[in-house]
C-alpha cells in the first residue's frame, strides 16, 4: 500500500463539480501535503459522514489542519498515521450559460385574454457554495458529478419558479415581452432558497423569450390594430373619402353612385360637403332624364344625377355656398 505525500487535483473537466480522490490502494500519512486551488473546496468525509472542509491554500496534515476528522477516528491523544479517508474535490467556480425552457406551457390567467398558455426559454449560471451541503443533497458518495447530472432537475426547478413569478408578477401577458429584466430578477429571487438548500447558488437567470400560442399573438395584433383605428378616425375617414373622390373624378357618370355608397359606410355627410353639389331644388324636371323633381331634391330619384343650381334671374350656375348670382348679383 503506498502512502500519500501530495494531495491535490489539477486535472479538472469543465463540466465536473464534483470528483473523488482516488485512494484505492493508498493511504493518507501524517505530514502529507494538500493542495486546493482557486475555484476548489476539499472535503475529507469519515465512514461517510462529513468532517473537514479546505477552502484553496496549500495544507499540511495533523491534528490542527484536522480536527473534526481528529475528533472522528478517537485521536484524542495522538494522530495515526497513516490513515483512510474518503477526500472530494468539489468546483466553486461558476457553470454559466445553461440552456432552460418549458417541455409544457405554463398556464397563466389574464386580465384582458382570459386563461393564456405561455411558453418560455433561457439561460442560467450556478456554482457550488456550500460544499457540505452538495455532498448531503445532491452528488452523495458518487465517484464524480457533473452539470449534465443536476440539469434536469435545475431545470425543473426553474420552471416552477418562472410560472410563480410570472402569475404573481401582475404583469399582462401582452406586456411581458417588455419587461424580461424585471421579470428575470424576480425568478432569482425567488429560488435563492431553493438553490441554497441543495449547497448552490443561482448567479445568473437570463428569461430570453416568452412566446404565446398563434390565435393569441393574432388577437393581441387586431386589439392593437383597431386602438390605433379608433384613435386616428378621423384622418382614416378622410383618406377613404379622397380616395373615393379621386375614383369618382374618372367616371363623372359613377358620382351619385359613389355618394351613395358612401352614405352606406356612414361618411356620406362629409363626402357630400367636399363635393360640389347642388343645393336643394325648388322643384321641376330633371335635366338628364326628365323625370319629375320634388321639391328640395338634390338628385334626381330616377337616375341619380344631380341637379344643379342655377341663378333664378338669369340662368347661371351657381355654387354650392353662392349667396348671390356672380352673373346678375341677384341675391339666391
Amino acid at each position: 500500500m503506498a502512502l500519500l505525500n501530495v494531495i491535490e487535483w489539477a486535472d479538472q473537466s469543465p463540466e465536473e463539480i464534483l470528483h473523488k480522490y482516488d485512494t484505492h490502494k493508498n493511504i493518507v500519512k501524517r505530514w502529507s501535503k494538500l493542495t486546493v486551488r482557486e475555484g476548489q473546496v476539499v472535503v475529507f468525509c469519515d465512514k461517510g459522514e462529513v468532517a473537514d472542509v479546505f477552502a484553496p491554500g496549500m495544507y499540511t496534515l495533523d491534528t490542527d489542519t484536522l480536527p473534526i476528522l481528529t475528533a472522528l477516528m478517537s485521536w484524542a491523544y495522538a494522530f495515526e498515521s497513516p490513515f483512510k479517508s474518503d477526500i472530494y474535490f468539489v468546483s466553486t467556480r461558476q457553470f454559466i450559460n445553461h440552456k432552460w425552457g418549458t417541455a409544457t406551457p405554463v398556464i397563466l390567467k389574464d386580465a384582458t385574454l382570459g386563461t393564456v398558455r405561455v411558453r418560455g426559454y433561457g439561460t442560467y449560471s450556478f456554482r457550488v457554495n456550500d460544499a457540505k451541503s452538495f455532498l448531503k443533497e445532491l452528488s452523495g458518495a458518487r465517484r464524480t458529478f457533473t452539470t449534465a447530472d443536476v440539469e434536469e432537475y435545475l431545470r425543473s426547478v426553474i420552471v416552477m419558479g418562472m410560472s410563480d413569478a410570472l402569475a404573481s408578477s401582475g404583469i399582462g401577458v401582452a406586456d411581458m415581452s417588455s419587461n424580461l429584466i424585471e421579470l428575470s430578477a424576480t425568478v432569482q429571487k425567488l429560488l435563492l432558497s431553493r438553490f441554497k438548500a441543495l449547497g448552490m447558488e443561482l448567479t445568473a437567470f437570463n428569461l430570453e423569450s416568452l412566446s404565446l400560442p398563434p390565435e393569441v399573438e393574432r388577437a393581441i395584433d387586431e386589439n392593437a390594430r383597431l386602438g390605433v383605428l379608433k384613435n386616428n378616425v378621423d384622418v382614416y375617414t378622410r383618406i377613404a373619402q379622397a380616395d373615393a373622390l379621386m375614383e369618382a373624378a374618372k367616371n363623372p357618370g359613377a358620382m351619385g353612385g359613389i355618394v351613395g355608397a358612401g352614405v352606406g359606410l356612414g361618411i356620406g355627410a362629409d363626402m357630400a360637403k367636399s363635393l360640389t353639389e347642388p343645393s336643394p331644388h325648388a322643384g321641376g324636371s330633371c335635366p338628364n332624364c326628365g323625370a319629375s323633381l320634388p321639391a328640395g331634391a338634390k338628385f334626381c330619384p330616377e337616375c341619380g344625377s344631380g341637379i344643379k343650381r342655377t341663378c333664378p334671374e338669369c340662368g347661371a350656375q351657381l355654387s354650392p355656398s353662392a349667396k348671390f348670382c356672380p352673373s346678375c348679383g341677384k341675391k339666391v
